[in-house]
This record gives C-alpha cells, sequence and structure tokens, in this order.
C-alpha cells in the first residue's frame, strides 16, 4: 500500500501518484502537491510560517495565541 506524504510547503497531503518531488544536489528531498507551492519555495524562497495560506501558519499563529 502506498503511503501518503505531506506536502514539503503548505503540508497537505498528497494522494499517491500524484504531487512532485523535487531534489537538491545535497540529496535533500522536498514534496510538492502543486506547482504554487513549489514556486513559493523554490523561485520566491518564502518560508511557509510566514504565508498565510498554509498550514504551517495556522499551526504557528495558534501557538502564539495561546501563550
Amino acid at each position: 500500500m502506498p503511503r501518503r506524504i505531506e506536502c514539503t510547503f503548505c503540508g497537505e497531503p498528497i494522494e499517491p501518484g500524484t504531487g512532485t518531488m523535487y531534489v537538491r544536489k545535497d540529496g535533500t528531498i522536498f514534496h510538492f502537491c502543486s506547482k504554487k507551492c513549489e514556486k513559493n519555495q523554490i523561485s520566491l524562497k518564502r518560508k511557509a510560517r510566514t504565508t498565510r495560506w498554509t498550514e504551517k501558519y495556522r499551526q504557528e499563529k495558534e501557538q502564539r495565541l495561546k501563550q
């Protein structure tokens, strides 16, 4: 049974057989659910925790509000 992978940038689950895998020269592997996520991380060099529509941003915001 294929395993589910989460998008490296936004945190959404990726269905088996979909999405893209990006491998850097140093061997780091990134899994992306869409071209939007890939472009934001690779080309635009944005951080997921500062991009409002990502799951990591929502988790960070929730932690800030608890304190």
